[in-house]
Parts: C-alpha cells; sequence; structure tokens
C-alpha cells in the first residue's frame, strides 16, 4: 500500500514537483524578451528588473504552495501580480505571459467562478487593448491554456490524494475486518472444544473411582479435543478453517453423549446443498455447544432440510437475545443471505433454525 501510494504520488512531490515547477520559467524568459524588443536604455533595466523579480516571487510562492504555506503563498502571489502589472508598459501585451503564470498559482485554490472571471477578464484585456504591435491574441492563448493545464493537473493532484485516502482507509476496514473474523471464529472454535473438554474432564473426575477404565477413555478423548482445538485456533488465525456439517454432526453427537442428553441427529447430509454445508455446520456446532452449556435438556434433535437447519432441545430455555457466539452466528448468517431464529420453544426448550 505505502509503494501504490509513492507511485500516484511521486510526480507531485520533491524534485519532480520542482522541476515541473521551473518549466513555468518559460514565460517570465518569453516576457523579457518583449520588454528588450519594446524598451531601451533605462527603461529596458526596470523591465529587466521587474521580470526578474517576478520569476523570484514566483518560485518562492511555488515553494510557499508545496509547504502549503498559505499567507507567504498568497503575499507572494499578490506580489507577483503587481509586478505583472508593473511590467506592462515595458513589455506591453507581451506582459500577459506573467499574467498566465500568476492565474496558474492563484486560480486552483480560487472559487470556479472567481478563476474563470479572472481568466477571461486578463484574455479580453490582452485582445482588447490596443497595444502598439496589435491584439495579444498568442498571449490570450497561451494564458487561457496554461491556467487550464495547470488547474487539470491540480485536479490530478486532488484525485491522487483521494485515491491514497480511499486506498489507506480499505485497508484499514480489511485489517478490522480480518480481526473481527479471527476473533468471531475462535469464540465459535474454543467455545465448542472447550465446552467439549470440560465435560468430559467432569465425567471422568467422577469416574475415576467407579470406573477407571472408561475415565482413562474419557481423559483419551479430552487429550484429542485439545489437540483438534489447537488445530482449529491455527487454521482460523491463518484463514483455512473448515468446518464441515457432517463432522459437526459427529462431534455434537459424542458431545451430548457426555453431557448425558439424547441426541436425535441426521447421519445424512446429502439433503443440504454443498455451498451450504459449512455454514450450516456452523449453525450446529453453535447450537449443540449451547445446549451442552446452558439448557439443561434431556433430548436434543437436528432437524436438515434443503434450506433449514434447525437445533430444538426440551432444556430450561433462556433470553431471547443470546450471547456473543449467537451474535457471531448471525453475522454468518446475514452475510450469506439468510434469516436466523432463535429462541424458547413451547411448550419448552430452545430452538435455533437458519433458514438461507
Amino acid at each position: 500500500m505505502v509503494d501504490g501510494a509513492s507511485d500516484v504520488q511521486r510526480w507531485v512531490r520533491g524534485w519532480r514537483l520542482r522541476l515541473l515547477d521551473a518549466g513555468m520559467l518559460v514565460y517570465p524568459a518569453v516576457t523579457l524578451a518583449g520588454v528588450l524588443q519594446h524598451s531601451a536604455g533605462a527603461a529596458a533595466a526596470a523591465g529587466c528588473g521587474i521580470v526578474a523579480a517576478f520569476a523570484v516571487g514566483y518560485l518562492l510562492a511555488a515553494t510557499a504552495a508545496a509547504r502549503r504555506a498559505k499567507r507567504p503563498f498568497w503575499a507572494l502571489t499578490g506580489t507577483c501580480a503587481v509586478l505583472f502589472a508593473a511590467a506592462l508598459p515595458f513589455a506591453h501585451a507581451d506582459a500577459f505571459f506573467l499574467a498566465a503564470v500568476v492565474l496558474s498559482l492563484a486560480a486552483p485554490r480560487l472559487p470556479r467562478r472567481v478563476a474563470v472571471v479572472l481568466v477571461a477578464g486578463a484574455a479580453l484585456v490582452a485582445v482588447a487593448v490596443p497595444w502598439p504591435d496589435g491584439p495579444g491574441w498568442a498571449q490570450a492563448v497561451a494564458l487561457v491554456f496554461t491556467v487550464l493545464m495547470v488547474g487539470a493537473f491540480a485536479e490530478a493532484i486532488r484525485a491522487n490524494t483521494a485515491l491514497v485516502a480511499a486506498r489507506a482507509e480499505v485497508a484499514r476496514l480489511a485489517s478490522e475486518a480480518e480481526r473481527a473474523r479471527i476473533a468471531r471464529d475462535l469464540h465459535d472454535l474454543l467455545g465448542h472444544s472447550l465446552t467439549a473438554i470440560t465435560v468430559k474432564s467432569t465425567l471422568a473426575r467422577r469416574l475415576v473411582d467407579a470406573d477407571g477404565a472408561r475415565a482413562g477413555e474419557e481423559m483419551s478423548a479430552v487429550e484429542t479435543l485439545a489437540r483438534q482445538a489447537l488445530t482449529e485456533v491455527r487454521a482460523a488465525v491463518s484463514g483455512y478453517r473448515e468446518v464441515s456439517l457432517a463432522g459437526e454432526l459427529a462431534r455434537g453427537r459424542e458431545l451430548l453423549r457426555a453431557c448425558g442428553v439424547t441426541a436425535d441427529l441426521p447421519t445424512a447430509t446429502d439433503v443440504v446443498a454443498p455451498a451450504q454445508q459449512e455454514l450450516f455446520g456452523w449453525v450446529v456446532r453453535e447450537g449443540l455447544t449451547n445446549v451442552a452449556r446452558h439448557a439443561r435438556a434431556t433430548r436434543c434433535a437436528v432437524t436438515l432440510s434443503a434450506s433449514t437447519v434447525e437445533v430444538l432441545d426440551d432444556g430450561v430455555g433462556g433470553s431471547a437475545a443470546g450471547g456473543s457466539g449467537l451474535a457471531g452466528l448471525r453475522e454468518r448468517v446475514t452475510a450469506a443471505g439468510g434469516v436466523l431464529d432463535a429462541g424458547p420453544a413451547d411448550p419448552r426448550g430452545w430452538r435455533l433454525r437458519v433458514t438461507v
């Protein structure tokens, strides 16, 4: 992103900008030739001095503009305008080349209507005044097209600056979205795995004296779950985590068994389209984790159809607001164009339904 911004702005910074500014000195040079053509002796010397002072003032004004020093810029630009007027008696119509420089400095920073009036007025004066060598058509054309060119360049600079700012904002939003994704995934992944580990650890502790072999099996399952949780966390942080509906149903069946909940879960997932398998897997994971954590249920059923997944238990229910896990799931469902409905079931229990 930094390299892209540098590429966009490289022609309006540093020595490149100084080079572009120096190109405008061709106009004082042409005016100087006009002074030498129309004046002689002391008048020519005075005219040359005015043009030289104008060139210095222009360079200082351009430097102030590059540094965004508004007061010095406008003071120097005003001085250049005065020097342009002072050069008229010595250079005649050729002095309007200096006016092109002054208006090129000022016009991009003035309201558009004011700039148009000033440019049109200067061009009209260059043409309408009866100069000794005739109307200043060339000077008027040069003035108008120079101001237009500089104005277009200034507009391009503003557009490029806005583009760089937009890119930076997109990068910031993408970073925030990635952090939110990781936080949501970690909650969903660890919530399920740690709940299962807690349930199985509690069960193993109770079975240590009564059934040592069964307790060993449960602790082996705890180890497996812990390793699996670590793998899933690494995958979530890397952005390559994969949740499958069949896998979540298998894990959920084992989780409910450890909690002493009768599980009525489908054994096949073919009815669900492949595009919805992962989303429905997240729904099953969140729903069964909440059953194990909060429901105190004796029975839990999962129902699948082509467009709907439902998790229903006969526990104590809860508040309709739900927790952060349900909020994260709602974000997933909304992003997939689906609708999430969660709330108490009739006559008791809790229902989580997602329809896509």
